[in-house]
C-alpha cells in the first residue's frame, strides 16, 4: 500500500487535473507512443505559444480527474501513453495543431475530445482542426467592415479627382446628353 505522502500527492494531482478539465473550454485526449524528443519539443513549443496547456498523464489519475469533472465518457480511451491538452482561450487550437501533427506521425492519434464541458465526436475534432486560427478569422471580419468604407472612400476620391461635386455632375449631365444621339438611328 502506498505511503500517505504518496496518497496526498496524487490526490493533489487528480484535483488538479479535474480542475483544468472544468475550466477549459476545449480538451484532447492524445496517444503520443512512438514520438521522438526532438518532435515532442517542437510540438509542446507549438502548443504553448497558442496558450494550450500539455500535459502527460497517468490514465488512472486522469480517469479519477473525468469522474470529478463529469467526463465519465472520456474514460473508455484511457489506455496506453496519454497526454492531456487543454485551452482557456481559443476552441480549435489544440485540435488544428495536433491533428496536423498526427497527420505526418502514424503513431501519435487523437484519442478523444470536449468541447465545453461535453465529450465530442472524433468528426467534431477534424471540424475544429479545419478552422483557422483566430486572428486569421479577426482579420477576414475585418476586411468585410472594411469594404464598405473603402469602396465609399475610392468613390469620394474620384469626385476629388474629378474636380468636386459640381464638376462630376456636369459631366454626367454631359455624357447622358451625347448618349442619346449617338445611339438614335440615322434617318433617310
Amino acid at each position: 500500500m502506498p505511503s500517505q505522502s504518496v496518497l496526498e500527492q496524487k490526490k493533489a494531482i487528480v484535483a488538479e487535473l479535474s480542475e483544468r478539465l472544468k475550466s477549459s473550454i476545449t480538451g484532447l485526449v492524445v496517444s503520443y507512443k512512438g514520438i521522438n524528443t526532438e518532435d515532442d519539443t517542437k510540438l509542446r513549443k507549438e502548443l504553448r505559444e497558442n496558450n494550450v496547456k500539455y500535459t502527460v498523464v497517468k490514465n488512472t489519475l486522469l480517469s479519477r480527474a473525468c469522474d470529478e469533472a463529469g467526463l465519465e465518457d472520456m474514460k473508455p480511451v484511457l489506455e496506453g501513453t496519454t497526454a492531456l491538452a487543454t485551452s482557456d482561450s481559443e476552441y480549435a487550437a489544440a485540435a488544428r495543431i495536433l491533428c496536423g501533427y498526427a497527420k505526418d506521425h502514424e503513431n501519435f492519434t487523437v484519442k478523444a475530445g470536449y468541447l465545453d464541458g461535453a465529450m465530442i465526436d472524433m468528426d467534431t475534432i477534424i471540424s475544429l482542426s479545419k478552422l483557422p486560427t483566430r486572428e486569421v478569422l479577426l482579420a477576414n471580419v475585418l476586411g468585410a467592415f472594411q469594404a464598405p468604407i473603402a469602396a465609399f472612400a475610392r468613390v469620394m476620391q474620384a469626385v476629388v479627382d474629378e474636380g468636386g461635386f459640381d464638376a462630376c455632375l456636369e459631366k454626367k449631365a454631359a455624357e447622358a446628353a451625347e448618349a442619346p444621339a449617338e445611339e438614335a438611328p440615322a434617318e433617310a
